[in-house]
């Protein structure tokens, strides 16, 4: 049914690569914007994703001169400098979306978005993000993830230690739980992938179609996080059926369900003492994350996620 509709042409950004390669399964044509050298927000398919071939690479200089059918923003200086210096006048008035990856930053419940159009529709990543901005007049929606994780990786847990994903994580700092990770750490086995996680004493970066079959060894998924959407990574493992381990803020204490999925809360001694249950017994953790694996089936679908977006699209546009 999806795929006798209309292909659509999207003008986008490669903003997050997991989001946009998931968001890419609809049935639609993706035009990304890329500048000389790839920097981040124009990378194109710069990168080891496995990029489909209805995702295409149009340069900056010649988005004006081309065609398209909706515009996808993902980033404020996409939406203010890109939207009024690259795109062509007749661009500016086709229909847009704005994807919002993120819970306001600036203040938690009273930060105006910045959009703020009748005539743009906002599309949260969470619900717990939409209640949290100001959104004005814009009218909301909510798309809650979808994921893919390659075929035939499976939880295995065998080795008694948790893993944490999480990129730049000393740059980042408390927002992204560097102290609550180093705190833990010395209090439970606990390795770290991701962007220069050798500064905070980890491993390092693990290739995005690497990372599902790298942390399916480990006993649980820790999510050190105090403040962020709902991460893809989390629901990646998930999905191949790792219990989880986080802090209960933010959208993920509405995925997990303590003692049946993993286990959330704001007690750091709550959370340790958790995780050692995970390293003691395996059994627990295997059933933990088989429910953790039904959830994600549930809630996090692919099919669903893509359906959710070519309604989204198609409406804009009709």
């Amino acid at each position: 049914m999806l795929h006798s509709c209309r292909r659509l042409r999207v003008l986008t950004w490669h903003v997050h690569g997991n989001y946009l390669y998931y968001l890419s399964q609809a049935p639609h044509e993706f035009y990304l914007v890329t500048r000389p050298g790839n920097p981040p927000g124009y990378a194109g398919t710069n990168g080891t994703l496995p990029w489909g071939n209805n995702v295409h690479e149009v340069s900056i200089d010649e988005v004006a001169s081309n065609e398209f059918d909706v515009v996808l923003y993902q980033h404020r200086q996409h939406w203010d400098h890109d939207r009024e210096h690259v795109l062509s006048d007749a661009q500016r008035r086709l229909p847009r979306i704005y994807v919002e990856h993120d819970p306001p930053m600036e203040n938690p419940y009273q930060q105006w978005h910045w959009v703020d159009d009748p005539d743009t529709l906002l599309v949260h990543v969470t619900h717990f993000n939409e209640l949290m901005w100001d959104c004005g007049v814009t009218p909301t929606r909510v798309i809650e993830h979808g994921v893919v994780v390659p075929e035939g990786v499976r939880y295995s847990g065998e080795r008694d230690c948790g893993i944490v994903v999480v990129n730049h994580l000393a740059q980042r700092g408390r927002r992204l739980g560097c102290d609550v990770f180093t705190q833990l750490r010395s209090r439970v086995p606990l390795d770290l992938v991701g962007m220069e996680a050798q500064s905070c004493g980890g491993i390092g970066e693990i290739a995005n179609l690497e990372l599902a079959a790298f942390i399916a060894r480990y006993r649980f998924f820790f999510n050190p996080i105090r403040w962020t959407s709902l991460g893809l990574a989390i629901v990646e493992a998930m999905t191949i059926g790792m219990p989880i381990v986080g802090l209960a803020t933010t959208e993920l204490s509405t995925v997990i369900r303590n003692g049946e999925n993993g286990f959330v809360d704001t007690s750091t001694d709550a959370l340790a003492d958790a995780m050692h249950a995970l390293i003691r017994d395996p059994a627990l953790a295997r059933s933990l994350g088989d429910n953790a694996r039904r959830t994600a089936l549930e809630r996090f679908h692919i099919d669903r996620f893509v359906q959710d977006w070519h309604d989204t699209l198609t409406q804009v546009t009709a």
